[in-house]
């Protein structure tokens, strides 16, 4: 038996369960009378079945049309249901459709390409051979399957104009638009931002001759931070603790060519010393609500030592945030930034994503960066934690009516533990087997896997298909208890090519270390 889930509202799912002997499934439309092909092959099924799964006012086994008729009502009373589509098929992505089948707006959920995880879940059912730089391929899928909801989560399709484009189709997209997402697709142009509308940021300066960016590296001294202008996968940000590391960087970037365009231009700025934070806020072009706080670990190394990466684990709330502190955000950073594009001509809508300093001399928070996209693996533990309607917040983002908006969330905290191929940052093995994530998520209710990086293999077992490979995730009455459940959880896991830091947490809890 094989079985795709379409998740309807916040507790409901539709199983189309076939008798198949092929190796692809058809999905019914959920207006029309035709069929979606979900892959290339083709099965010839012969039994359709609807399978009640804690179904809110539907009967097991209802005709399609039966069923599908009743989705714009809730409980007797009209609502406005969408059908959403999320891009992406990382962590974040998993994390957004998992918070996503919790929403009563919300109809079905697909993610493209989406992974294995995802679709053996149920999260949402996963378009793996939709082209999302394809702007024109996106808007047919959308017009095709009525979705009324584009969530992006990578930063890539967002600077390439993706919602650039479904906008224009008159389809609502949870997005910047490519101009506005230089924010993050050029640090160069963030940080011209700041100076000309007063938001405090590290001290810089931009180079394209290597022999200029090393001489104010000598005059400035170490340690100091080098990045590379454009996207360069995570890995354009190298804190140089030496002048020669300096020296090396911005040889690497601007002599070797290491990042290609990306970093064709160099920032060097100067080293803050305090303590990172993730700070999110949803944006409607006009107005800005802030989402809970949240710290993520970007080293690769226990103590945050070795590389950095895309970040390793994370936690919410952020103790380091005070109330206090998040007000200062918003006033001093989050509310300029939105006026500010607006004002050069490119509102931001959708999520902006602060990194920031809270420096040690002044106990003051400082931008180190944007992006334009929910955080990975910050968006893990905020999302396990939303408890509103996250479709509907997201319409009303794209719609421009966020004033006024709250968000609720749950009580406690949440702790992310991320596992990575051995040898990532770097080179690392692909199609190592995976075992007992089932077992994991049997830890305790709360605890919940999200898969970053993963396959089928021909036996059907989970196999590592990138660097950051699963998100373990867990809710706790405090954050010494989700940690001690994201790591219970993660030791059930059997993957001998697989690591993980074993401090998650450590600046907010008592040192205790994880084998």
């Amino acid at each position: 038996m094989t079985c795709i889930s379409l998740c309807i509202g916040a507790t409901t799912a539709l199983k189309f369960v076939s008798n198949c002997q092929n190796h692809s499934a058809k999905l019914f439309s959920a207006n029309q009378q035709r069929f979606f092909n979900l892959s290339s092959a083709s099965w010839n099924c012969s039994n359709f079945s609807v399978r009640h799964t804690s179904c809110r006012g539907f009967n097991t086994h209802k005709s399609f049309s039966t069923v599908f008729n009743s989705l714009s009502v809730d409980n007797g009373n009209p609502q406005e249901r969408v059908v959403v589509l999320v891009i992406g098929g990382g962590g974040r992505e998993h994390a957004l459709c998992h918070a996503l089948r919790r929403s009563p707006s919300c109809d079905a959920i697909f993610c493209a390409p989406g992974n294995a995880g995802i679709s053996s879940s149920g999260d949402a059912t996963c378009i793996a051979d939709l082209d999302v730089l394809d702007s024109s391929a996106v808007i047919v899928f959308c017009r095709k399957w009525g979705v009324g909801l584009v969530v992006v989560g990578p930063e890539a399709p967002l600077v390439a104009g993706l919602a650039n484009d479904l906008v224009k189709e008159g389809i609502p997209t949870f997005g910047p638009s490519s101009e506005a997402a230089a924010l993050e697709g050029s640090k160069n142009f963030m940080k011209s931002l700041c100076d000309k509308y007063g938001i405090p940021t590290a001290k810089y300066q931009a180079f394209t001759d290597p022999s200029a960016a090393n001489e104010y590296i000598k005059q400035e001294g170490a340690p100091i931070v080098v990045k590379a202008d454009g996207l360069a996968a995570g890995k354009g940000v190298i804190v140089a603790m030496t002048l020669e590391q300096a020296y090396e960087a911005v040889d690497s970037m601007l002599v070797e060519n290491a990042f290609g365009s990306a970093g064709s231009r160099v920032i060097v700025e100067e080293y803050l010393e305090g303590e990172e934070a993730s700070f999110f806020a949803l944006v409607d072009g006009e107005h800005a609500i802030p989402l809970e706080s949240a710290q993520d670990h970007k080293r690769v190394g226990d103590g945050d030592t070795g590389p950095n990466t895309g970040g390793m684990g994370a936690y919410s709330p952020a103790p380091v945030l005070t109330k206090e502190l998040q007000s200062v955000v918003m006033e001093s950073i989050i509310f300029p930034t939105v006026k500010g594009m607006a004002e050069e001509g490119c509102k931001f809508v959708g999520v902006l994503y602060a990194g920031l300093m809270i420096e040690k001399k002044t106990g003051f928070p400082k931008l180190i960066e944007y992006n334009v996209r929910f955080g990975d693996p910050e968006c893990q533990v905020l999302m396990v934690r939303l408890e509103s309607d996250l479709a509907a917040v997201l319409l009303a983002a794209c719609r421009g009516k966020l004033r006024g908006v709250s968000l609720d969330w749950s009580h406690g905290s949440a702790m992310v533990v991320v596992m990575a191929s051995k040898g990532y940052p770097g080179s690392y093995q692909k199609g190592t087997v995976i075992h007992k994530l089932e077992e994991a998520e049997q830890v305790a209710p709360s605890v919940k896997v999200f898969h970053a990086g993963t396959a089928f293999d021909a036996d059907g077992n989970f196999i590592a298909t990138g660097g950051r490979v699963l998100g373990v995730t867990a809710k706790g009455e405090d954050l010494e208890e989700a940690r001690d459940r994201a790591y219970q959880a993660v030791e059930q896991i059997s993957w001998p090519g697989g690591f993980y830091r074993r401090d998650i947490g450590w600046r907010a809890l008592p040192q205790k270390q994880y084998s």
